[in-house]
């Protein structure tokens, strides 16, 4: 009996913790504050919602687990050509090294850069699309599915907060990733000596102490969405936005004190 009463002491301290707290409930329509792998703060983390251009996420780490050698040239359709939204300015004919339509799609949100990408790792959008459902499905993204590899408003494109920080995580292990999200500017060149620019759609970036990440979107549908990730010192902050009304104030603003608590020990 004394066996099993210590056994209850010892794990109703974790059964018996409070959840999360909402400490920003005018932040987004959902948001999640994990801190060092830990949930923090959050609001209707697994709501799902439509995501943006934060599915550029699992774009990019399908590519970078499937997508070739990052120096293969990337052959732009007329349909890649033609995308909406953000662009690099790809014409149709171009050819762009893999690696390099990776950072556009990745560091300026660039669709034409994407859908290319995309086509040419899977041979169609839709193929592609596929392959991120399926990788969705191994990580145990249960609400998450995707109808459009660059993020465009569709029916049944969905993912929540929770869904969205895991696979962030997910993606952060790869070092390119690492390195492409918290690029400021860059620049590269198609096959025939054409220079592109790429500037970051991070308003955190260089302006934020730590920020080094993630992704910005905006769709109609979807609103104005961000992933924020900082790091000082030993503690790393993520940040999940989806329908934030001012993304970029309220993400520092909730940086700001996700650091204040790790550093209070909270």
């Amino acid at each position: 009996m004394r066996l099993f009463a210590a056994a209850v002491l010892a794990i109703a301290p974790t059964a018996l913790a409070a959840p999360p707290a909402d400490r920003f409930p005018d932040a987004a329509t959902a948001y999640l504050v994990a801190v060092n792998g830990r949930v923090l703060w959050e609001r209707k983390p697994d709501l799902p919602l439509p995501m943006a251009s934060l599915t550029k996420v699992m774009t990019g780490l399908v590519v970078l687990e499937r997508g070739g050698r990052p120096d293969d040239w990337v052959r732009v359709s007329e349909k890649a050509a033609r995308a909406t939204g953000t662009r690099l300015g790809l014409r149709a004919g171009d050819e762009i090294r893999a690696g390099d339509a990776l950072a556009a799609a990745l560091v300026s949100s660039s669709n034409d850069a994407c859908l290319a990408l995309a086509e040419h790792v899977a041979g169609s959008a839709q193929a592609f699309v596929e392959l991120m459902n399926r990788r969705a499905a191994e990580l145990g993204l249960d609400a998450t599915h995707f109808e459009d590899p660059c993020g465009h408003d569709a029916p049944g494109h969905r993912s929540t907060a929770r869904s969205l920080w895991r696979l962030t995580r997910a993606a952060l292990e790869k070092p390119e990733f690492r390195r492409l999200v918290a690029l400021e500017r860059t620049q590269v060149r198609t096959r025939d000596g054409r220079t592109l620019s790429i500037v970051t759609g991070n308003a955190l970036l260089g302006r934020a102490p730590g920020a080094t990440g993630v992704k910005s979107g905006f769709t109609p549908a979807a609103g104005k969405c961000l992933i924020a990730r900082a790091e000082r010192g030993p503690t790393e902050v993520l940040v999940v936005l989806l329908g934030a009304p001012d993304r970029w104030w309220t993400a520092a603003r909730i940086l700001e004190a996700a650091f204040g608590e790790a550093a209070s020990g909270g």
